[in-house]
């Protein structure tokens, strides 16, 4: 049976294509984040970076803004000693996104992975879908309009993820990390992922992180191919090089209006950018999406 949209989702694509933020740590790493730090932390010690890498995305065009909640989960903040902040780190994060959007621009609660092995740490499925749990209640308490499984190499754990966002009746995205595509089996190889992502209720399928702008066409195109359901995609500004001990990438500016083009002509309905996409590159994809 076909999924109903759901009507937040219907309200954002009245509209045509929904551009989205794009890379968030880098933009704080710009602004004195060390690379092992803790960027959620940030919403209780350094919020005014916080709000201004939100207000340089919604000003570029941005119709959705992402909180700075992506390692946000008890257990990935605990690598951090920051396990008992979870509440504290989770509603400053949509407090500081929701001080910034405008009218026109939505709040999206953004979860990532946990950071744990399952086998190598002795810790059950069932502990981190609570962990899941506990932290879509937090973004959903807090006002976000939606929430975004991003990241997620281990589609067990996204699994378990969607199933936790899923208890907030909000609309869920749910993202895959898919490299380039090379070879024929690349249907074989995303098919089973895509039909679990389908089968626990998603609402939207996407893919992050994984591959960079130049491949993101054809990652779209796979994907197509493989659902009916709204598509999200926030390709990388490519692979970093390191300078002076920090990634520096590409500069993907020149692509934004082929990768805008591309993706309406490949059928995403939602696309922005992750690592290394900057609000200069959100802009661009403004400008070329008019």
């Amino acid at each position: 049976m076909e999924k109903t949209m759901h009507p937040t989702l219907e309200e954002l694509l009245d509209q045509g294509p929904v551009l989205l933020d794009g890379g968030w740590g880098t933009e704080l790493q710009h602004r004195g984040l060390a690379l092992d730090g803790c960027a959620e932390h940030w919403n209780l010690t350094r919020p005014q970076s916080v709000e201004q890498v939100a207000r340089a995305y919604m000003d570029a065009g941005a119709r959705i803004l992402l909180t700075n909640t992506f390692r946000g989960n008890r257990l990935a903040l605990k690598s951090h000693g920051l396990g008992e902040q979870v509440a504290d780190i989770n509603t400053a994060g949509v407090a500081i996104a929701q001080r910034t959007a405008g009218h026109d621009c939505r709040v999206f609660g953004s979860l990532g992975p946990s950071g744990l092995d399952v086998s190598a740490n002795r810790v059950s499925w069932t502990a981190i879908e609570d962990c899941f749990r506990e932290q879509a209640a937090l973004l959903a308490d807090g006002g976000v309009e939606g929430l975004v499984i991003e990241t997620m190499v281990d589609p067990t754990e996204l699994r378990c993820a969607v199933l936790a966002a899923q208890d907030t009746g909000l609309p869920v995205v749910g993202c895959l990390v898919i490299p380039g595509l090379d070879s024929d089996t690349d249907q074989q190889t995303w098919g089973p992922a895509v039909e679990m992502l389908e089968a626990v209720g998603v609402d939207v399928i996407g893919a992050n992180c994984g591959c960079d702008i130049g491949e993101s066409i054809a990652v779209c195109r796979m994907l197509k191919s493989l659902t009916d359901l709204p598509l999200w995609l926030k390709p990388n500004a490519g692979l970093p090089t390191l300078v002076a001990g920090r990634p520096v990438y590409q500069n993907p500016l020149w692509q934004a209006a082929r990768y805008v083009s591309g993706m309406r002509d490949a059928g995403a309905q939602f696309f922005g950018g992750c690592c290394g996409t900057t609000p200069e590159f959100i802009r661009a994809c403004a400008v070329a999406n008019q």
